[in-house]
């Protein structure tokens, strides 16, 4: 398995040759190679501030907290919470624990805030509020009823998580939070489902903005080709992809990308899980 990406300043950028080199490079700026090295370097120092900002706010990380709601679900041992409509299946093979969510309609956007991490505290309750934060993986849906119509934001979690910022008792509590980034531990993990001519690829264990948003994959003997989003983070590609190894271009909602080279061994079968290269 090889896991290359070419990053400069936050983004990742992929040349159209499909095997790059750790020495290709860019063209920037052309008037760059004629400034003064004091001058590049405030150039350069302008420049990143710009866009790490940018990124900043695009991806909304520790910024400002925004107003919800938060229940629990799943019981005290939190096996209720498992399976869910983001496909993850056993939370706690997947690396996900007991620290996840179930997004209302507002959050969830249809499945694509799947894998998202969310920072939550509990807040204006001193009956119930209990100090601190936790960081939770969006993992499941919480279907329209009570508070989790929309447009209510709102995080049922699952009770052990919950436990950390209020008492039990409380049942419902209100709650600020933010996105924050997800800390993964190893790398993307991608399972591969289905049968020939119907690959279904499970997209786990992301970290960095977390949130797939488009998959693409490419066979030894093929191109490169985008996957289309079957449910939850389960992606689609119709080709026979039998006997070849396998890479993936993974993009999160920030921009982002992960290219994971040959994740997938010629000999792969359907049924097992791959890890590939990782967000840092």
């Amino acid at each position: 398995m090889i896991s290359q990406s070419l990053m400069l300043t936050g983004i990742y950028l992929f040349p159209s040759n499909p095997h790059p080199s750790s020495s290709q490079t860019f063209p920037v700026f052309p008037f760059f190679s004629s400034l003064l090295p004091p001058q590049r370097m405030a150039l350069l120092g302008f420049l990143l501030v710009g866009i790490l900002s940018t990124v900043s706010s695009v991806n909304g990380y520790n910024g400002g907290w925004t107003n919800a709601h938060a229940t629990f679900y799943g019981g005290g041992d939190a096996s209720g919470t498992m399976g869910g409509a983001c496909g993850y299946g056993n939370l706690y093979s997947q690396g996900y624990g007991t620290n996840t969510a179930a997004l209302s309609t507002a959050l969830f956007d249809n499945g694509l805030s799947c894998g998202a991490c969310f920072e939550l505290r509990c807040v204006n309750d001193p009956q119930w509020c209990l100090p601190g934060t936790i960081v939770v993986t969006a993992t499941n849906f919480c279907p329209p009823g009570g508070w989790c119509d929309a447009p209510n934001q709102h995080f049922d979690l699952s009770q052990p998580v919950f436990e950390h910022i209020a008492q039990y008792r409380a049942g419902i509590v209100p709650v600020a939070y933010r996105r924050v980034a997800c800390r993964k531990s190893g790398g993307i993990r991608f399972t591969i489902n289905g049968h020939s001519y119907f690959n279904l690829v499970l997209v786990t264990n992301v970290g960095g903005a977390g949130d797939v948003h488009a998959v693409s994959i490419k066979g030894s003997r093929t191109a490169w080709q985008p996957m289309s989003r079957n449910w939850g983070q389960n992606w689609q590609s119709n080709s026979y992809l039998n006997g070849q190894s396998l890479s993936f271009r993974v993009v999160t909602s920030d921009g982002r990308a992960v290219v994971s080279f040959n994740a997938a061994p010629a000999g792969w079968s359907f049924g097992q899980t791959f890890t590939g290269g990782q967000f840092r």
